[in-house]
């Protein structure tokens, strides 16, 4: 029922209509979660509670999105309290016993809490509870999300982890295969696999989360291309991409983000089955900058030009599965730290699947415009504009027999 009701809250509102009435550009910043974001992770953590204000920042922390919501919105009060902020729970969330989200969403008393917060905490779950609880039947805001912007129009943070960060785009995955490839095989339809998000990174920028841990670089794709987007930020778990008031990108904690950019890329319509070539993919390591206006990168602090003279992989580079866990981030590296131009990557389902014939190869190309920087001590590499080009393949039944 709530998903239906989000889905119709969602088609109400136009593309150009996802963010709150024009007044002017945000003053403040973004703190985009893939998920997974552990307690220890002191640098996520800080970041937070350092763009509130600082030590004894008001926070203001939505478990609008958790099964859970009491024990959610808890956990993470204690999370930013333990790292100098004085976060406080915002009670507007449906799966929470004994209240009326749509009360909620629009009481005056919580709405001015969260406008002199210095910043704001969605916690992970499903996205469409969020802008199913953030804007009323008609498509308008609620006065909840007319606060959070105002906050974040003045200054401050919103941060958000797992479906808090799908939210930050103006469209969103919102219920969706659980796998990626049936999206790559079916596509994306609006009011079911991806509807209107909240829209705070901009309308030109497509988020998703979870990105190298569940190989979903591979879904974000058909969504990009669907809905016109040329610029795709993907943010692994337990790690965080800090969005600045001019579009500058800066990427902490544990692993990484990958960039889609497909402003050169093609399609060709007259094939059968999802295909696209040109396109450039980027991984950025922690510590890396990126920015979404100039799409210009920076390597992070101790990083070198990969040397290309002194290599170690040498044979060919074919991943059976470049949807798996870090695959795709694992087989960048390999590239750049070879001899060799290409590396493939297939991706396939069981035979026990719908459609177990149809699969996808992904190449990577290291083209003219690539450059790849790593470091020494920790062996991390950064990664920018490899060519990558998806077709799709017949995968012969049965893929293989026992000896």
């Amino acid at each position: 029922m709530l998903k239906k009701l989000g889905v119709a809250l969602a088609l109400a509102v136009c593309a150009g209509a996802v963010m709150a009435a024009d007044a002017g550009p945000p003053k403040g910043s973004l703190v985009i979660i893939g998920g997974g974001l552990r307690v220890n992770n002191a640098e996520v953590w800080e970041k937070i509670v350092a763009l509130a204000g600082g030590k004894g920042a008001r926070i203001a922390v939505l478990p609008t999105a958790a099964q859970t919501p009491a024990k959610e919105a808890q956990l993470t009060v204690d999370a930013l309290n333990r790292y100098g902020a004085r976060a406080f729970v915002v009670p507007v969330a449906p799966m929470l016993a004994g209240t009326d989200v749509r009360k909620a969403a629009d009481d005056p008393a919580l709405a001015e809490a969260i406008r002199k917060a210095g910043g704001a905490f969605f916690t992970g779950g499903d996205q469409a509870r969020i802008t199913g609880s953030l804007r009323r039947a008609d498509g308008s805001n609620t006065a909840v999300l007319d606060a959070l912007w105002a906050l974040y129009r003045r200054g401050g943070v919103i941060a958000g982890t797992s479906a808090g960060a799908a939210i930050m785009s103006s469209t969103m995955f919102y219920d969706p295969p659980l796998e990626v490839m049936p999206v790559l095989k079916n596509g994306v339809a609006d009011g079911k696999d991806v509807a209107p998000g909240l829209g705070f990174i901009g309308d030109d920028v497509f988020v998703d989360q979870h990105l190298l841990a569940r190989g979903r670089f591979g879904r974000m794709l058909p969504a990009m291309l669907a809905k016109g987007y040329t610029l795709g930020l993907g943010i692994d778990e337990n790690t965080a991409a800090v969005v600045g008031p001019a579009h500058d990108v800066t990427v902490i904690g544990y692993r990484g983000a990958l960039v889609l950019d497909l402003a050169g890329a093609t399609t060709d319509k007259s094939k059968p089955g999802f295909n696209i070539a040109n396109a450039r993919i980027s991984y950025l390591d922690s510590g890396d900058r990126f920015n979404l206006a100039t799409r210009a990168y920076a390597p992070g602090p101790g990083k070198e030009p990969v040397d290309w003279q002194y290599v170690e992989h040498r044979a060919p580079i074919f991943y059976t599965d470049i949807l798996g866990n870090t695959a795709v981030a694992d087989l960048l590296e390999k590239l750049v730290d070879s001899d060799l131009q290409r590396a493939v990557g297939v991706a396939f389902e069981g035979p026990d699947s719908q459609s177990p014939d149809r699969g996808f190869e992904f190449t990577f190309t290291r083209v003219p415009d690539t450059a790849a920087f790593v470091t020494n001590r920790e062996d991390a590499y950064s990664i920018y504009r490899i060519r990558m080009d998806v077709r799709p393949v017949r995968v012969h039944q049965p893929f293989y027999t026992v000896e």
